[in-house]
């Protein structure tokens, strides 16, 4: 029976400190990350299922909302690696506000570094007050630049029939006005009867609106935040689990030799630091503590604000809402926090 040299332990949780220092997780600039966001029923996860091409998210028709935490999930589509998450319905208000902030910060860890692309996600047969503002909402949850990485995306495209979407758009001028916020960046999804073409073509414009945005994600100081905190957690998760890692590598080496031991020792680490990864952005002090609890009652203070006064800044934010906006606002910017409370209580 082999025995673990503790020389070789010390030298693989080296190499794999090394590799958390050297990067920002599990190769995260070579895949493109995705949030959908959007109001209950529209069809979050379904959409994220049909991008994904397999049953990676529960899904059914239901009133009530199917996905309850933020969720991930990873895959390979068209040549690209893809990584989704999956949100809770923006405007469901039975959650209390300290449950809202927590799943933003899940949110935000599971997209950390940043997100490509925000999916607005709408569908065909309803457009409410609410979606109305999802770009405002938006922009105040994670910074102006926000609406420049948004696409909307339609869902329940089948109901068209014969009407092109332009069509459709052009017989409401506030459904327009939520494109045009986003650039006249939309698709159209038909998770029913899935085109075969729908997907490539909406990587295809996620690509395009890449480039438009200089090659990279979206980011702030909350998402960077949130990326420090994984890479201080992967690090811990990574020292534990080296010993462990030092003896399969014994394995290898006692087993193969030359390019094809290379190979699989390369594939040994990619192995351990995806696992690392992807247990530290479930858990890690950006969510645990994290700088937006800081700012809650602020939040309080604007979404009580918001309901009771309801000046011209506020007016249409319910308690819920304006709360967690507060609070995030008040991560990026608290002299904002200062200014929107202001304007939220003088007449």
């Amino acid at each position: 029976m082999a025995h673990s040299d503790p020389r070789q332990s010390q030298k693989s949780a080296r190499r794999l400190a090394t590799v958390a220092r050297r990067s920002t997780g599990f190769n995260p600039d070579k895949e493109i990350r995705i949030i959908l966001i959007g109001k209950t029923g529209n069809g979050k996860s379904a959409s994220a299922n049909t991008i994904l091409n397999r049953k990676a998210f529960r899904s059914s028709t239901s009133p009530c909302s199917v996905t309850s935490e933020c969720e991930k999930a990873r895959g390979k589509v068209n040549g690209y690696r893809l990584a989704v998450i999956d949100t809770p319905g923006i405007y469901d208000t039975k959650y209390k506000q300290d449950e809202v902030i927590r799943k933003l910060k899940e949110c935000i860890s599971l997209s950390a570094p940043g997100p490509h692309v925000f999916l607005i996600v709408v569908k065909l047969d309803r457009f409410t007050k609410e979606e109305q503002k999802t770009v405002e909402l938006l922009q105040l949850v994670f910074g102006d630049k926000a609406a420049a990485y948004s696409l909307v995306l339609f869902t329940h495209g089948e109901q068209l029939r014969s009407t092109t979407i332009e069509d459709y758009c052009s017989q409401c001028a506030k459904l327009s006005n939520l494109i045009e916020k986003c650039n006249w960046r939309y698709h159209v999804f038909s998770n029913a009867a899935p085109d075969s073409r729908q997907v490539p073509q909406l990587l295809a414009k996620i690509r395009s609106m890449v480039r438009a945005n200089g090659g990279t994600f979206y980011t702030n100081s909350m998402f960077q935040e949130a990326e420090r905190a994984i890479r201080d957690q992967m690090k811990e998760i990574m020292q534990v689990s080296a010993e462990q890692k030092g003896r399969e590598e014994e394995i290898l080496r006692a087993a193969l030799q030359g390019e094809l031991l290379q190979e699989k020792l390369n594939w040994l680490d990619e192995k351990y630091e995806r696992k690392a990864r992807e247990k530290a952005e479930k858990k890690n002090k950006f969510i645990e503590t994290g700088l937006i609890v800081t700012a809650t009652e602020a939040g309080v203070l604007i979404g009580v604000a918001a309901t009771t006064v309801g000046g011209p800044l506020c007016m249409g934010i319910g308690a819920v809402v304006g709360g967690v906006v507060g609070a995030v606002v008040g991560v990026l910017a608290p002299a904002a926090v200062k200014a929107l409370k202001k304007k939220c209580t003088i007449q």
